[in-house]
């Protein structure tokens, strides 16, 4: 499944959440409610490495939990991007990709040549 296709499967589990809910997605609940998906999957996290309590849960309950919240994190990215009109794909493609290695020329020391602020690449406009 490509990325636009997923978040129009997304999009519909979510509208449809809202609805029979009542919610309002509005640009502040967008944004929240991608902070609680990343405080799910902090605690997930967590209670996966042994840093916090595991509840009584098994490993494999642990790793399912941990898996399932970074699916919610993705999704919950997903609409977001959407409700904002951004295209994820081509914001990686523009961000990320000059920085993949077999993009970059052989002299280039890590650098595109481009920007000399972004020799470093794309987290705040610098590479990962």
């Amino acid at each position: 499944m490509d990325l636009r296709r997923l978040t129009d499967e997304v999009e519909a589990v979510s509208g449809a959440y809202a609805r029979r809910n009542g919610i309002t997605r509005d640009d502040t609940w967008f944004l929240l409610k991608l902070q609680e998906e990343v405080g799910e999957l902090t605690q997930a996290f967590l209670m996966r490495s042994g840093q916090a309590r595991d509840k009584g849960h098994s490993a494999d309950e642990l790793e399912l939990g941990f898996r399932s919240e970074l699916a919610d994190v993705l999704a919950q990215l997903l609409v977001m991007a959407r409700h904002h009109g951004v295209d994820l794909e081509a914001e990686v493609e523009r961000k990320w990709m000059p920085w993949h290695p077999d993009r970059l020329p052989a002299d280039s020391g890590g650098t595109t040549g481009a920007d000399p602020n972004e020799a470093a690449g794309p987290a705040s406009g610098h590479a990962p």
